[in-house]
């Protein structure tokens, strides 16, 4: 099963190789029909710490590194792939 991407904004950088990404989706409400945004937080492993507040980023899932992070940085939106 291929494992998840996800785009957001990093909103804190102030842990040890975390990151603490802000990933917002947009929806339409059932019966109101109009547009829902919900965001929700992730922690990600950034091992070099190479991302600052405020970067789009996108992260994938892996494997549990810690109590929180189940998630790792690939890079900055827009790049070509691979890690930054």
């Amino acid at each position: 099963m291929p494992k998840r991407v996800l785009q957001g904004v990093v909103v804190s950088d102030a842990n040890a190789k975390t990151v603490v990404v802000e990933v917002e989706r947009r929806f339409i409400h059932p019966v109101m029909g109009k547009t829902v945004r919900r965001s929700k937080k992730y922690h990600a492993h950034d091992e070099n710490k190479s991302f600052k507040t405020g970067d789009i980023v996108r992260i994938r899932e892996c494997r549990p590194v810690s109590k929180l992070k189940r998630w790792e940085v690939i890079g900055r939106s827009g790049e070509a792939g691979g890690k930054a």
